[in-house]
């Protein structure tokens, strides 16, 4: 302690021996202070806070109907955004707040500051943001952060605006290209199924398996056809077994002739053929099988009618059949032989229809690959362009939920303020800096000469910086006109010192006065 007290002493005599170097730089240094704090006006903060409410009742039911983007990370976005070129030169646009740059280099100028100190940030958590803006008139600082708020709460939902109808004109695009590639597709299968028509689009199976069903039918009927054909020749010999008359005491009883069976099976094959060409061509195996049934019944009638005709006539010869099991039998055999043309009618037309697959058994099913790609490529386009009319339909819908009710509120949590007291630094922070640094500064400047050229005040500090010692030291004696000089010395560097801190201090006064104005 004892040593840092010399060492004060030390500094104190350096620095008053340099007395009026310190009034010197002390003087110039507060001029220069008071001058450039003079014109430097005071920057005023003005802020605003708005809350963006994103939780809404129609968010979660509309949700999975209409298309719903993630608002908050909009909002966020658009926070970062608000402060750009284009919104900052609507900004200086704007007459009432006073911007009128002279040229285009001072409009660069005012954008970039403007950009770098118009300020959007979070308050905290949550969707509530802060805008503020220093400038040297509290007037216009308040209009650029209403206007930066009112910039900021429109562009949200003209955004949104315009995103959801560039998104359905895109989507409207898109279905227009997708409905000329459907109608091209569509055609393409047309002329496909027109140019290969009874090779493919018959049946839902493919070649192989159409094929293994016909050879199934053809071997189902040559087995019905192989008994009815038994049945047949098992009533022929029967027939020619039973004796046609009946005994002359035996009762004779009537038993209905074939032509009511005859004409039965007439008028259902008849109904069949009806139906067939509801459903089928002329050239259908089916319907030319059934007019070849109807036209065998219609001749089995025309002769059963003449052998009927003939009987009637001809008095002279044998009578008619009396005997019921005989007429049974004749019955039974017509039936059969009506059941064995139809069988083989069928057998016929299923044979033909399987010669023909077979022969064209190198082209169906390269026909049917075709289709397939043909039927794959409509597929493909005709989901697609569902799914783009199902999503312009959600976009449409999210679209009108736009415009009915907005999904962000904003709300205004506190209106653009100034604040009445200069942001810091303001002057009177400059000033009392200023009188500081003016006193730093010519203590400063004393501290550093002495550095420069160092003084020694006792034997001590000589001996300790010369590294040697010291073999005496001489008095000074001071004379009284000595002595009176150094007090008009003393009074003078007394009386500088007094007028500038007296002028610093009503600087301070003068700033202060001025800061609460």
């Amino acid at each position: 302690m004892h040593a840092q007290f010399e060492q004060a002493k030390v500094l104190i005599r350096s620095i008053l021996r340099r007395r009026w170097l310190v009034v010197a730089v002390a003087w110039p240094t507060a001029l220069i202070c008071a001058v450039a704090i003079s014109f430097l006006p005071d920057r005023f903060e003005a802020s605003a806070r708005i809350y963006v409410d994103t939780q809404t009742v129609l968010k979660p039911l509309m949700q999975g109907l209409a298309f719903q983007p993630d608002i908050d990370q909009q909002v966020r976005m658009l926070a970062r955004t608000v402060i750009s070129r284009p919104n900052v030169e609507r900004l200086i646009s704007t007459p009432s707040l006073g911007f009128v740059p002279a040229n285009a280099a001072e409009r660069e100028k005012l954008l970039t500051t403007l950009m770098n100190q118009i300020k959007v940030d979070t308050a905290g958590s949550g969707n509530l943001y802060a805008i503020t803006y220093r400038d040297t008139s509290p007037e216009r600082a308040r209009q650029l952060v209403e206007a930066t708020m009112d910039l900021f709460v429109n562009s949200g939902s003209g955004g949104k605006r315009r995103d959801s109808e560039d998104a359905s004109k895109f989507i409207d695009d898109q279905i227009k290209s997708y409905e000329s590639k459907l109608v091209e597709a569509e055609g393409r299968l047309k002329d496909f199924k027109v140019r290969n028509f009874g090779l493919s689009g018959v049946s839902n199976q493919d070649y192989f398996a159409r094929m293994s069903t016909l050879s199934d039918e053809v071997n189902k009927l040559k087995i019905d056809l192989h008994a009815a054909e038994q049945s047949r020749d098992a009533y022929r010999k029967e027939l020619s077994a039973e004796e046609p008359l009946l005994p002359v005491e035996a009762p004779v009883v009537v038993v209905p002739g074939p032509v009511p069976e005859v004409d039965a099976r007439l008028e259902t094959q008849k109904r069949q053929l009806d139906d067939l060409l509801r459903r089928y061509t002329e050239e259908h195996p089916d319907v030319v099988a059934a007019r070849r049934v109807i036209a065998q019944l219609e001749q089995q009638k025309r002769l059963d009618a003449e052998a009927r005709a003939r009987s009637a006539t001809t008095k002279g010869k044998a009578a008619a059949a009396t005997s019921p099991v005989y007429q049974r039998i004749r019955v039974a055999l017509a039936e059969t032989e009506a059941q064995v043309a139809s069988l083989r009618s069928q057998l016929t037309a299923q044979q033909a229809r399987l010669d023909q697959i077979r022969a064209l058994a190198g082209r169906v099913p390269q026909v049917e690959a075709e289709l397939a790609q043909l039927n794959r490529d409509y597929d493909v386009i005709r989901r697609n362009y569902d799914q783009l009319v199902a999503r312009r339909e959600s976009a449409s819908l999210g679209l009108k939920l736009d415009e009915s009710s907005a999904l962000a509120e904003f709300r205004v949590v506190e209106p653009p303020r100034v604040s009445p007291v200069p942001v810091f630094p303001g002057r009177l922070h400059l000033a009392l800096f200023a009188v500081v640094l003016a006193v730093a500064a010519g203590i400063g400047s004393a501290v550093v000469a002495d550095l420069l050229k160092p003084t020694f005040h006792d034997i001590k500090s000589l001996q300790a910086m010369s590294g040697r010692p010291v073999l005496g030291s001489v008095s000074m004696s001071i004379s009284d006109a000595g002595r009176r000089l150094m007090r008009f010395d003393l009074i003078r560097f007394s009386l500088a010192c007094g007028l500038l801190l007296a002028l610093q201090i009503s600087w301070v006064a003068w700033i202060a006065v001025q800061h609460r104005v």
